[in-house]
């Protein structure tokens, strides 16, 4: 096991001097945190609605809940040890080593040999370039999830390559594996499928196998059919992120040409090998061919809700695998050479493995294919963004405001000086809801919501959303330039939205003088933020009783807001009659009053798809648990 040890020595010594023992606060780590305090607060419901963010939303039912319901399982259970930041930054570690973990694992699998499966180990954990599954994205930057769902692809791999070498049924854990890779990212749900289609591509005889993985397939749809029925059913209720762009930048470097090098080698080699490692093999140019499928004829058909910039994930652990086997099968033939004296001859398997893996980092070096150095400076945690942000000071003054909204000009507060988008930065507003308990618009990261897209561009339609937030910070709002917008249209928009306060940092207030036109006109300062409030509240729905209830005004028999981003899963009564509802344009929900000024209630509740959805899952579970004791 010393090549494991070895591993996760390294990834121990990296974590240690970057993740640590306290939270990360950097960039969108605290938007997750509050993914997973949602669920702790609203419950496991994909349609939950969460009234902290956007006017409302049902947060989880429109973003894999995966790593939330993850985190939330291991906050439940640890209660009274570990607060739930604890719990956050366990699983961060987790998703920092578990891809080298599943890597060597499966390597062993196809390879039969411990130190020549440590150079693709090596390099799935060290692995960044620009993908969301890396260590720059999956770790540093907060997209959890996609890592998570990444690192089980090997695990994928591993029970496909065991259906293939060996006699025996498909793994009953195939159901469940694929339906986690979905909770956890639907991004790597393409390479899940064309891994589990190749093997019964290679199989014999595949007329079986595919009945077996068509089943596997059925019964993973079922299981998550409590999350996915209601998500296509609304789907006009999100918009498509479609910011990143797939380009070939980190792929023209020495490390993947490398790696791609030797698995065509593998591919030409005339030596046999087993199935698995045949499967391993052919799945790169599988992936491959569904990348530039899905970036050169699904997103010009205006289909972005799997961009190809994430599924290409999948195309890189492929690289990593087959590279891995190209490599190990090359060292087995350097075995017969007699290029070190008799008594080394045991050494030769440590010393190739160990070379190798040097020899990979040796040529991501200047490239940061690979993340190698840990730069703790570059791994802010949340206390001490807290601190030098006096963040529980901003949270107490948010507190003490009039009932109402409060709306932020920018995504998030810059960590160090200067005036480019990337610069390190972190989203630490989207906590205001949690720790102040006050609602908010924008002040976090880019977000499916089509109040979202108003505020980044102007319009709620349904076009996806092409531009990361972090570029308009401090330039536009309401898809206008900042220091231009026009006093009245900016009102009409506040009052819709529910909004009693404008929140700013100091470097954008000169931008800002048309609010003297506008009730916001109290200004409270503690930097870096400067808060322009109004005098008197705005009637905001609130929940009690398990109905939720606003003061509006507006003209008998018209359409007034509502003050609540539109769901088809609400209903309005005023009086004791049902009310008229409709999206408005900015896509509010709007209600159509019977008197001037009426107290509405709303009621929010499941609906069709998903009570059936959920039944669906549910019976899919006890049908899973019958078949897995059966086979067992």
């Amino acid at each position: 096991m010393l090549p494991l040890v070895l591993l996760l020595g390294f990834g121990v010594a990296f974590a240690a001097a970057t993740l640590g023992g306290a939270m990360l606060g950097f960039d969108d780590h605290p938007g997750q945190l509050y993914r997973l305090w949602h669920v702790l607060t609203y419950g496991p419901a994909p349609w939950a609605w969460d009234r902290g963010w956007w006017a409302g939303y049902p947060e989880l039912q429109f973003y894999p809940p995966g790593f939330a319901y993850l985190g939330a399982l291991l906050a439940s259970v640890t209660t009274g040890v570990f607060d739930v930041r604890a719990v956050y930054q366990a699983l961060l570690w987790l998703a920092y080593l578990l891809p080298g973990i599943t890597t060597y694992v499966v390597m062993v699998r196809l390879t039969g040999q411990r130190w020549l499966s440590l150079p693709a180990a090596f390099v799935a954990l060290t692995l960044s370039a620009s993908l969301a599954s890396g260590v720059n994205g999956g770790v540093r930057i907060g997209m959890v999830g996609a890592r998570l769902a990444w690192a089980l692809l090997p695990v994928l791999l591993a029970l496909l390559a065991r259906w293939l070498d060996e006699p025996r049924p498909l793994s009953s854990a195939m159901a469940p594996l694929l339906a986690a890779i979905t909770l956890l990212h639907p991004a790597q749900l393409p390479a899940a499928v064309a891994l589990l289609a190749l093997a019964v591509a290679l199989g014999v005889p595949w007329q079986a196998r595919a009945r077996e993985a068509l089943r596997a397939l059925a019964l993973a749809a079922a299981l998550t059919a409590f999350w996915t029925l209601p998500l296509l059913a609304r789907l006009a209720e999100t918009r498509a992120l479609a910011w990143g762009a797939l380009t070939l930048d980190d792929v023209v470097r020495p490390l993947p040409l490398v790696l791609g090098a030797l698995a065509v080698a593998a591919v030409v080699d005339r030596a046999p090998m087993s199935a698995g490692a045949r499967l391993a093999l052919w799945w790169l140019p599988a992936m491959i061919v569904v990348t530039a499928l899905d970036r050169f004829a699904a997103e010009p058909l205006g289909l972005y809700w799997l961009p190809a910039d994430r599924v290409v994930d999948g195309a890189w652990m492929a690289l990593v695998v087959a590279g891995g086997v190209g490599a190990a099968r090359l060292a087995r033939r350097l075995e017969a050479v007699p290029f070190m004296p008799r008594v080394a001859v045991a050494l030769r398997a440590p010393a190739v493995g160990l070379g190798t893996a040097v020899a990979f980092a040796l040529l991501s070096i200047g490239s940061e294919t690979l993340l190698l150095r840990p730069r703790p400076a570059d791994w802010p945690s949340l206390i001490s963004i807290e601190r030098g942000l006096r963040l529980p000071d901003f949270w107490s003054l948010l507190s003490r405001l009039p009932e109402g909204r409060m709306l932020f000009t920018r995504s998030g507060v810059p960590l160090v000086y200067g005036a480019n988008w990337w610069r390190p930065h972190t989203h630490v507003t989207a906590l205001a809801p949690a720790e102040s308990g006050r609602d908010i618009v924008h002040g976090t990261f880019t977000h499916p919501s089509p109040i979202a897209a108003l505020v980044y561009r102007g319009d709620a339609d349904d076009e996806p959303i092409t531009e990361l937030t972090e570029r308009h910070d401090g330039h536009t709002l309401f898809g206008e330039p900042l220091d231009s917008l026009a006093p009245s249209q900016f009102n009409e928009r506040a009052d819709r939205l529910g909004i009693v306060a404008v929140v700013a940092l100091d470097d954008d207030v000169n931008l800002l003088g048309w609010l003297d036109g506008t009730p916001f006109r109290r200004r409270l300062l503690l930097a870096p933020f400067v808060v322009f409030a109004r005098e008197t509240a705005v009637a905001v729905p609130a929940a009690r009783e398990g109905v939720w209830r606003v003061a509006l005004a507006g003209e008998a028999g018209g359409w007034t807001s509502a003050r609540v981003a539109y769901y088809p899963l609400w209903r309005a009564e005023a009086d004791g009659a049902a009310l008229d509802t409709r999206r408005g344009d900015d896509g509010l929900l709007e209600v159509r009053l019977t008197r001037a000024t009426q107290t509405v209630t709303l009621r929010y509740a499941a609906g069709g798809p998903e009570l059936a959805g959920l039944a669906l899952s549910a019976a899919a579970l006890v049908a899973w648990a019958a078949a897995a004791l059966k086979s067992r």
